[in-house]
Formats: structure tokens, C-alpha cells, sequence
């Protein structure tokens, strides 16, 4: 439960209860029985750094960078292997052969 500060309107006198937020006690001064009001204070929180703008968690509008096809992850290439024997041959690739027209 939260804790509160009150002043006394008769003898100026400060000091704390605790109790829920929803509550309403019915208070009177510890010193002289007076009256006494809430006295509020500035939030105990400081929030430091970027981020607490409403500009900085806005969506922002969508561009054609932002189409889901330049979203889509790319296929990552295995890296080269090292060989560690060298005298291994690649094999020979044949040329592919031109396509000859079909006889009529």
C-alpha cells in the first residue's frame, strides 16, 4: 500500500499514512485534532534515454523496401570448406551443346 503525506490546516504539523489508494480515512491531526488535506508531491519516477516519445513506437508507413517479398529471409550459402589435400582433381564439366532444330 501506498504512503501518504497529509498537513495539518491548523498547526502546520506534516506527517504519513498508509493506506489504499480507493480509501478515504477519516483523519484528523496527531497533534491538535485539526483538519488536515494531501499534500502531493511530484511523480517519484525519471524516465532517462530514448524511447518515452509517442513518436519513437509508431508505426511507421509502410514503403516499398517494407514489401513482404524484400522481407523474406535469404537462403544463407554454406561457407567454403578447407581442403586440406591438395591433390585432389576437380572434375572435368562438358560444355553444354547447342540445340540442333528439330527436322521437318
Amino acid at each position: 500500500m501506498p504512503v501518504y503525506e497529509y498537513a495539518c490546516n491548523s498547526c502546520g504539523h506534516h506527517f504519513d499514512i498508509r493506506h489504499g489508494a480507493e480509501e478515504k480515512p477519516a483523519l484528523s491531526c496527531p497533534v491538535c485534532a485539526g483538519e488536515v488535506r494531501k499534500i502531493f508531491h511530484a511523480a517519484g519516477i525519471i524516465f532517462k534515454g530514448s524511447g518515452w516519445y509517442i513518436t519513437d513506437n509508431t508505426k511507421k508507413e509502410a514503403t516499398a523496401a517494407d514489401s513482404p517479398a524484400t522481407l523474406e529471409k535469404t537462403p544463407e550459402t554454406p561457407a567454403p570448406v578447407a581442403s586440406t589435400d591438395t591433390a585432389v582433381e576437380k572434375p572435368a564439366t562438358t560444355p553444354e551443346k547447342p540445340a540442333t532444330p528439330a527436322a521437318t
